[in-house]
């Protein structure tokens, strides 16, 4: 098996970030899918099966919070229904995010919206269940509008607000133009591209030092990172837009990797540092 060659590691200065010490991260598990290794990495087995993450991110910050991703919704089913039969596996559901928040005793009037990472159906299904704005940027929101594989995004997005963004900042830690949610550096969103046309990459600076970087796509699995392997060459025929882009953008999140926790959207592995959303008096405040 041949990996990608090696980017140099960054060992350039971080973006200045101040975190507000009350910031928190939480995951929302939504449910697995199943699908075999040797479709997902090159070189991976058909005895090895994954079961790949559909997995929401809250973000807890004093000027408001936001989910990446919405993971699977209520309706999960009828989504997959709408997919070709090719892209449909055996899903495994938990509780919605919307649920979990509900469990919780969150505050919804607390939410900005859910960033989307880009608009294929196990990223967005669960916005069938949240009625908040949609963050997505122009290319990624004319994408979803018009390509088959928007049909699911179209279908659960219908009656939301959309939320249009620019990336009108510099580069940020390799990818180029970059968008600084809240001004503070804690959130940046930045190009990825690729496998989408207006697909993003969402770093989160935390006050404890800790920096995460949700890449979405641009690997599904910790492989892509940890032996630089990319997916197999019919699936980035058929998966990435741009498969080109793709690959560079996998290069920039590898020499991260010392730096920056890089989590892959569809590995459940990658989210075992981030606690699970528990019922707490803090989250309505």
């Amino acid at each position: 098996m041949t990996s990608i060659p090696s980017p140099v590691p960054w060992t350039g200065q971080l973006p200045p970030a101040d975190p507000p010490a009350d910031m928190a991260l939480y995951q929302l598990p939504t449910g697995t899918y199943r699908t075999r290794a040797a479709f997902a990495v090159t070189g991976g087995s058909f005895r090895d099966r994954r079961e790949f993450a559909a997995t929401a991110i809250l973000v807890r910050h004093p000027k408001g919070d936001l989910l990446i991703d919405a993971g699977f919704g209520a309706h999960v089913e009828q989504h997959i229904r709408m997919l070709a039969r090719m892209e449909r596996s055996p899903l495994t559901r938990f509780r919605t995010a919307r649920a979990q928040l509900d469990d919780a005793g969150y505050d919804l009037s607390r939410l900005l919206g859910v960033i989307v990472t880009h608009v294929h159906w196990d990223h967005v299904s669960g916005l069938d269940s949240l009625q908040v704005p949609v963050w997505i940027t122009p290319a990624e929101r004319e994408y979803g509008a018009s390509d088959s594989h928007g049909a699911v995004f179209r279908a659960v997005s219908a009656e939301l607000e959309m939320h249009e963004y620019a990336l009108e900042g510099p580069d940020y830690l390799g990818f180029p133009a970059s968008h600084d949610v809240y001004g503070d550096g804690s959130v940046v969103v930045a190009l990825g591209g690729g496998h989408t046309p207006g697909s993003v990459v969402v770093f989160v600076a935390l006050p404890t030092g800790q920096r995460y970087g949700f890449i979405g796509d641009l690997t599904w699995q910790l492989d892509g990172i940890q032996r630089r392997a990319q997916r197999p060459w019919l699936l980035r025929r058929v998966a990435d837009v741009e498969p080109a882009h793709v690959r560079k953008a996998l290069d920039r999140s590898i020499a991260l990797r010392d730096v920056v926790r890089i989590v892959p959207a569809h590995d459940v592995r990658a989210y075992e540092s981030i606690p699970t959303l528990a019922a707490s008096d803090s989250l309505a405040v």
